[in-house]
């Protein structure tokens, strides 16, 4: 009998969707399955919303951002019905076994493989991959959508130099990142930017300052600043620090209520941080700075050669392992090669930029600035 086969995206849209979900649904088309997407992520699985997927409706998405089956934040376990946050896990099963299904491939990033293996320990036949232009999932060289965001980052930075020149000024570009720092890493090397900001370094503000001094004494009068919106001066990290660990010593469940509001606050705060990094540069400095908030364009338009062929040949490695009855496990890109592995290995963990990182060692030699005591 043949095999059938589910397919959903979750989480924050990325380069690369379509392209994955062509090779998932052409591969297994080819090898006599048949496919239906669930729409809008966990959520349409939740409603029973479903498209049947044939080679029709799988032509000419290779080249088209975003996801022709929409996508979702919504989480199984906690999913918002109304006022409340409801499990709904029961109500996938429940679907997941109307639809008699073999297997549910699922394309995500580090939440979405989380919420993945929830589903595993359910009983449900998952394979996954990776996708997220944070380049954030572990076990996997790359992830989908990150090349693509990559390109797109570096060419903003290169069309700041010229109004920065121009006007003698400090550009401070946000680029996303809320807790890795590959992105805004890779395009400020490749961009040629002065300063890096990144979560895994916290910056001392009057280091970055003093860098931007330093250009202006040489008689290079602007600074392109690139930061990742999850970055944190010293100061900011040791506060919340410290939140955390009231939090964590807590001995009532009243103060640890009060602990956590406070924490929460914090990290609220820190909400618009560039735009005040962005200021206190201007007055530290004498010089005007803009501030440039790249946002949704990094994960919309057309994904990279590299983001198309890397998707496809995850998805069509995707159909083979179920196929083959492999099931709770990400397919994960080493070298050439497209690798189960068990999901138990990715579920709750984060890839960071590694403090001996070659890119860390780069931007140190080149000069660039990362707002820590180890620049020169």
């Amino acid at each position: 009998m043949a095999k059938y086969i589910g397919i959903l995206t979750a989480g924050g849209d990325s380069p690369g969707l379509n392209a994955a979900i062509r090779g998932v649904g052409k591969a297994a088309i080819g090898l006599g399955m048949e496919v239906i997407g669930f729409r809008d992520g966990f959520r349409g699985l939740v409603e029973n919303r479903y498209i049947r997927l044939n080679k029709e409706n799988l032509s000419g998405i290779l080249t088209v951002g975003g996801t022709i089956l929409g996508t979702s934040r919504d989480k199984p376990h906690k999913m918002p019905i109304g006022d409340q946050l409801v499990d709904m896990t029961g109500a996938i099963v429940a679907n997941y076994e109307q639809h008699q299904l073999d297997a549910l491939v699922i394309l995500g990033g580090g939440g979405t493989q989380k919420n993945a293996y929830r589903l595993v320990k359910q009983g449900l036949n998952i394979v996954t991959l990776p996708k997220t232009i944070d380049n954030d999932v572990v076990m996997t060289d790359s992830t989908f959508g990150f090349d693509t965001a990559l390109l797109i980052a570096t060419e903003a930075i290169d069309r700041l130099h010229s109004t920065a020149h121009s006007h003698h000024r400090i550009i401070v570009v946000e680029i996303m990142g809320h807790n890795s720092g590959w992105l805004a890493l890779g395009s400020g090397l490749a961009g040629g930017a002065d300063v890096v900001l990144i979560p895994e370094i916290p910056y001392d503000v009057e280091i970055v300052a003093e860098a931007i001094r330093s250009r202006s004494r040489a008689g290079r009068n602007f600074s392109i600043v690139a930061v990742a919106e999850g970055s944190m001066s010293c100061d900011e990290v040791a506060l919340i620090r410290k939140a955390e660990e009231a939090v964590d010593s807590a001995n009532s469940g009243k103060k640890r209520e009060k602990t956590r509001q406070n924490l929460a606050v914090l990290r609220e705060q820190h909400i618009g941080n560039t735009l005040r990094l962005s200021q206190e540069l201007e007055q530290r400095t004498g010089l005007e700075s803009r501030l440039t908030i790249l946002g949704h364009l990094q994960r919309g338009g057309t994904p990279s050669p590299y983001d198309r062929l890397l998707a496809t040949r995850l998805g069509t490695a995707a159909a083979h392992y179920v196929s083959q009855g492999v099931f709770g496990v990400m397919i994960a890109a080493r070298g050439e090669a497209a690798v189960p592995v068990p999901l138990e290995e990715v579920a709750g963990k984060r890839k960071t930029v590694p403090l001996d990182h070659p890119w860390i060692q780069t931007a140190r030699d080149l000069g660039v600035s990362l707002g820590d005591t180890g620049s020169k």
